[in-house]
């Protein structure tokens, strides 16, 4: 029988391990580093088989996947590149992709490393929120290395299938860290930044749904969006800045009372909006940007 080594059973990689339980002839074995994280998951049956020791795993594990935090995934590779098994498949589920391609390169040639970024998530993390249903119909985005073969593509899109992932979207690190920042990044730097208003603990009974909608994300974990954040530092400094521009000229057409500037820039991004719904609705796949 086969392994899939699952390093870090947190809300992805507890519901990566429990959605792949079953796949063709493999055994699913996960990895955890606390006793509070193995009871639990063994409550869940959340993997065929836990462990407190992945390194010792690693020699005859076919698959491997990175479910630490962005600093753990680079760390893990660095400390144990030579204790993977040649010809294994090694793929992450990190939210940054050029920094953590980098880091793999220093795996042997054997080894076959693909970035990937599963589109999923809950505004709640660990173990406890795991679910084997949590991919279905999600994006699972994939960069591949400059090693990867036509095997390994071939494996990694049928766990996929597996998992129930909407759609496989191919792509650069460097094109996948530009659109997280603008994506995903971006939307959080703009709920934390609205929830740094002194005005948000004197607002109950004000917000609507647009309000619950921007700042929904705004409850993250620092430590984790400090790594993305900083990890991807180039693309989203980039995005911010444009941004800061694009909220500068709705401020200057305000207070200057320039109808004609503001109802030009609310039409134009409205229509925007409303073009990407209606592609939507029709069921056309938005890749292109990829």
């Amino acid at each position: 029988m086969r392994k899939i080594l699952v390093v870090g059973l947190g809300l992805i990689g507890g519901s990566l391990a429990m959605a792949l339980q079953g796949f063709e002839d493999f055994e699913v074995v996960g990895a955890v580093r606390s006793q509070t994280t193995f009871d639990k998951a063994e409550a869940k049956h959340a993997a065929d088989r836990l462990t407190f020791d992945p390194a010792a795993e690693l020699p005859g594990a076919d698959v491997v996947i990175l479910c630490q935090d962005p600093v753990g995934i680079i760390r893990f590779l660095r400390e144990h590149k030579e204790r993977f098994k040649p010809g294994a498949l090694v793929w992450d589920v990190c939210g940054v992709k050029t920094a953590v391609m980098e880091a793999a390169e220093c795996l042997p040639d054997g080894v076959d490393f693909i970035g990937c970024h599963p589109m999923a998530g809950k505004e709640v993390s660990g173990i406890d929120n795991a679910e084997a249903t949590l991919f279905r119909n999600t994006h699972f985005i994939i960069t591949p290395g400059p090693r990867t073969t036509a095997e390994h593509l071939d494996l990694l899109r049928r766990m996929a299938d597996y998992c129930r992932f909407g759609d496989v979207i191919e792509t650069t690190p460097e094109r996948h860290d530009q659109m997280i920042a603008y994506t995903s990044q971006l939307m959080h730097i703009i709920a934390v930044s609205v929830c740094d208003n002194d005005e948000l603990f004197s607002c109950v009974g004000f917000e609507g749904g647009s309000f619950r909608d921007c700042t929904r994300v705004a409850a993250l974990d620092p430590a984790m969006w400090t790594q993305l954040f900083t990890l991807n530092a180039p693309a989203l400094s980039q995005k911010a800045a444009e941004l800061e521009e694009r909220v500068h000229q709705y401020r200057v057409a305000i207070e200057n009372n320039d109808r004609e500037a503001l109802y030009a820039m609310l039409a134009h991004a409205s229509g925007r909006k409303k073009r990407i719904n209606l592609e939507r609705a029709r069921g056309d796949d938005v890749h292109s940007a990829f």
